[in-house]
C-alpha cells in the first residue's frame, strides 16, 4: 500500500539520520516530527526546533517530555528563517523537516509565508551535510497556501541539479487539495 506524504517524509529522513546527528524541525506544529527526529538522533545527537507560536513550543515540549527525549532538543520561539543564526556553520545539519501552513487546532491566520520559507530553505540548503535531506510537506488548501507552494516549487526548480536531487511525491486522485511532499538530497556543496 502507498504511504501518506507524512509517512514518506519520515521514511526518507530515517534513511539518512542516525545517532549523533544534528537535525532541524523548521515548523514544530504539534511536535510529531520533532519527536521523530529526537528519537532518530539518539542520546548523542541534537534537534533544533522552530515555531513562532508559543502554543507549538508548549505542545512539542510536552510530547518530548512524555517520551523522555526533551534533553535532545532545543526549542526556539522564532521563525524558521532565523535557523542560520542558531546553527554553527561548522556543524552540518543531516536533516531538515518542514510542514508548511498553520498549526493544527490553532489560529488559521498564522501561517508560514513564502518570503520566510524561502529564506529558511536557502539557509537549510547551505547548512545541509552532503548526503543529508530536506523534506517539505506543502499544504495548499488554506489562504496563501497555493502561492507559498508555487514559490517553493520555483525555488526547488532553480537549485543546481549537480548539488541536489529534488523529487515531488503526491496523490493525484485525492479530493480537497491534499498535501504533497518535496524531498531534496544534497549531492555536493551548494552555493546560491
Amino acid at each position: 500500500m502507498l504511504t501518506s506524504v507524512l509517512a514518506m517524509a519520515h521514511h526518507a529522513i530515517a534513511d539518512v539520520l542516525g545517532d549523533g546527528d544534528l537535525a532541524v524541525d523548521a515548523t514544530l506544529g504539534n511536535g510529531h516530527d520533532t519527536l521523530f527526529l529526537a528519537e532518530r538522533v539518539g542520546p548523542t545527537g541534537h534537534v533544533l526546533g522552530f515555531d513562532v507560536q508559543a502554543a507549538a513550543l508548549t505542545q512539542t515540549r510536552r510530547r518530548l517530555e512524555a517520551h523522555g527525549v526533551a534533553d535532545r532538543v532545543t526549542l526556539v520561539q522564532a521563525g524558521h528563517e532565523s535557523l542560520d543564526a542558531h546553527i554553527a556553520a561548522d556543524r552540518p545539519i543531516q536533516a531538515v523537516m518542514f510542514n508548511l501552513g498553520y498549526l493544527p487546532g490553532a489560529d488559521k491566520a498564522t501561517v508560514t509565508r513564502p518570503a520566510t520559507t524561502l529564506a529558511a530553505l536557502e539557509s537549510a540548503c547551505a547548512l545541509l551535510a552532503v548526503g543529508g535531506r530536506i523534506s517539505i510537506v506543502v499544504y495548499v488548501g488554506h489562504e496563501g497556501g497555493a502561492a507559498e507552494a508555487d514559490a517553493v516549487a520555483g525555488f526547488l526548480q532553480s537549485v543546481d541539479q549537480r548539488s541536489f536531487q529534488v523529487i515531488r511525491y503526491d496523490f493525484i486522485n485525492q479530493k480537497n487539495t491534499p498535501p504533497y511532499l518535496f524531498l531534496l538530497e544534497k549531492l555536493k556543496p551548494y552555493h546560491s
